[in-house]
């Protein structure tokens, strides 16, 4: 079994639902950490809806979708944010899948998108929690760096040149 990795409209009912199942673990995981209980439903709702992902949109952003024998499993978008900057987001893996090599395949597909895109580096942010998205940004040779955000939930900043292509 292997993967397939391909660009997906962000707004489409397959992005939507992978959206939708990370928004959720990430938010859950947040609020369990932090005050022991799942992320309200109405503001689960409500963060989802705010942040739909138009800007992974070409011409200036790209959203991928990776499946797995045909299986949708996880995606992974990129987004300028200056000529030469692009921003890594929503890497993410559906949990049944994780563990058969789609993250660094997507990371790495996101990285060819960003230079598509022109970029010459790519930067991500992150939380403390997510210690395998730590891992994995760093087995990819992502360097911690200052940050380039105020992300009220970013606590890490990572950093890759991108090499031409």
């Amino acid at each position: 079994m292997t993967w397939t990795i391909a660009p997906e409209p962000y707004d489409s009912p397959l992005a939507a639902a992978l959206w939708r199942a990370y928004y959720t673990e990430v938010s859950d995981r947040w609020y369990l950490l932090h005050e022991g209980h799942r992320t309200d439903p109405g503001e689960l709702e409500r963060g989802i809806a705010a942040e739909a992902g138009a800007e992974l949109a070409p011409p200036a952003g790209q959203l991928l979708v990776g499946r797995y024998a045909g299986e949708a499993g996880g995606s992974a978008g990129v987004r300028l944010l200056d000529a030469d900057t692009a921003e890594l987001t929503r890497v993410f893996v559906r949990e049944p899948l994780r563990g058969r090599g789609g993250a660094p395949l997507l990371v790495a597909a996101a990285e060819d998108a960003a230079r598509a895109l022109g970029a010459r580096r790519i930067v991500l942010d992150t939380r403390g929690d997510l210690v395998e998205a730590r891992a994995l940004y760093a087995r990819l040779g992502y360097a911690e760096t200052a940050p380039h955000n105020d992300d009220v939930y970013a606590e890490h900043w990572f950093r890759k040149e991108l090499a031409v292509s």
